[in-house]
């Protein structure tokens, strides 16, 4: 609980700019406690102090997103020159920071891999834990690969960097049929990844876009084809979470797709309790605000640069908690 408390306190002090009597009252604490955590932020790493050239933008739009969605909204400052290769990274810095923060002993971490989230394992500092758990939520074969290396790789890494076990779910991205689906979701070694998917205290996922920027996994690996492809678009896809696919307005009942994905639908995904979602890119701010409108997101981490593009604006210290 010490390591949750100073998180919240450093991210409200120093991303949404909160004053520490406004903090205190948030916490149901102490001014002199929230000093000592802020301080304790700083000690630790969690709160890392750099010199920026010109003002950022961060803690507004943090607070606008936060009030808006009724989110945790983390926007990682960044150049207004920024490349899209640099706005991932600093997103993946933030976002590893912050799980390296929620995740602990006898927890369970949900992972569904992804550009995103293959950034962020590049960016995990170690954190040993006992009897924690990492979890991949969708499947990653497709018709040119079995997908198992792309997503071993990445599962194994988050589970390496806090000394947890690690569970693959080793089916197909998507089935050819949803009767099959069915008849996997009824095998024994099949439930019992999706009852570790269940208990799982965090989860941890991006946005897939379907155009523009740096490609989503999803759409550039083969996973669909032609005849897919047009059905989104027929269908009125904007993206994905989890290889769930949805519209523009969070809906993703009735898409014929879905039925045969092997990722938590948005359903699924709100009984888990932090639902991390880590975003950076233009591109990817229409299945943001998708993903927004389905309830999937808790914690969002964002770049300067999307987090303004989300809320319609334009255009010291920083958290990297």
């Amino acid at each position: 609980m010490e390591h949750e408390d100073v998180l919240r306190a450093a991210s409200m002090y120093y991303l949404q700019d909160l004053k520490m009597e406004v903090i205190a009252r948030h916490l149901g604490t102490s001014r002199s406690t929230v000093s000592r955590l802020i301080k304790r932020a700083r000690d630790t790493g969690i709160v890392e102090i750099t010199l920026r050239p010109g003002r950022t933008r961060a803690p507004g739009l943090s607070q606008t997103i936060s009030r808006r969605y009724g989110i945790e909204a983390y926007v990682a400052p960044v150049a207004d020159s920024a490349t899209e290769i640099e706005r991932l990274d600093q997103v993946a810095i933030t976002t590893a920071k912050l799980i390296s923060a929620w995740y602990d002993s006898d927890m369970v971490l949900g992972i569904a891999w992804g550009t995103t989230l293959a950034a962020i394992g590049r960016r995990l500092v170690p954190k040993p834990t006992r009897g924690s758990a990492v979890v991949q939520l969708n499947g990653a074969a497709n018709t040119r690969t079995s997908g198992i290396e792309y997503a071993s790789d990445l599962i194994t890494g988050f589970g390496a960097a806090f000394d947890a076990t690690v569970h693959h779910f080793p089916v197909p991205a998507f089935f050819d049929y949803p009767e099959t689906k069915a008849a996997m979701w009824r095998e024994r070694s099949v439930q019992r990844v999706l009852d570790v998917q269940r208990r799982a205290d965090i989860a941890l996922f991006g946005v897939g876009a379907v155009t523009g920027g740096l490609p989503s996994h999803v759409y550039s690996a083969g996973y669909l084809d032609v005849d897919d492809t047009r059905r989104l678009h027929d269908e009125g896809v904007v993206g994905d979470v989890c290889t769930v696919f949805l519209r523009a307005d969070g809906s993703y009942q009735d898409i014929e797709l879905n039925r045969r994905a092997t990722g938590p639908t948005p359903a699924e995904l709100h009984r888990i309790g932090r639902r991390v979602c880590a975003v950076a890119g233009d591109h990817k701010v229409v299945p943001l605000r998708a993903a927004l409108a389905a309830g999937v997101v808790t914690d969002l981490v964002v770049d300067e640069l999307t987090a303004e593009a989300l809320v319609g604006t334009g255009g010291a210290a920083s958290v990297g908690a």
